[in-house]
């Protein structure tokens, strides 16, 4: 019976992490669609932040700064910086 709990809570923990990931992917891909408007990125990162978990965040951010910081470094640093400050 114990072994069974334990089951039970392993693989809800893997299919949580899974979810997450999935998140994150699904994240950046919406991110690249809208990336062609300054106001559509900063509205889906803002959502996206919302969204995931402190360890998801700081992998976006690092994404996002590679990815779009010629364009939007100003912007995602104060999306960003706006997490930590709440």
């Amino acid at each position: 019976m114990q072994s069974l709990y334990f089951n039970f809570h392993f693989n809800n923990f893997f299919n949580h992490q899974n979810l997450i990931s999935q998140m994150l992917s699904y994240t950046k891909k919406i991110l690249t669609k809208v990336s062609f408007d300054a106001q559509l990125f900063e509205k889906e990162l803002k959502k996206a932040i919302k969204l995931l978990v402190p360890g998801e965040l700081n992998e976006l951010r690092e994404w996002c700064l590679r990815k779009f910081g010629k364009l939007y470094s100003t912007l995602i640093n104060r999306c960003f910086r706006m997490t930590t400050s709440n």
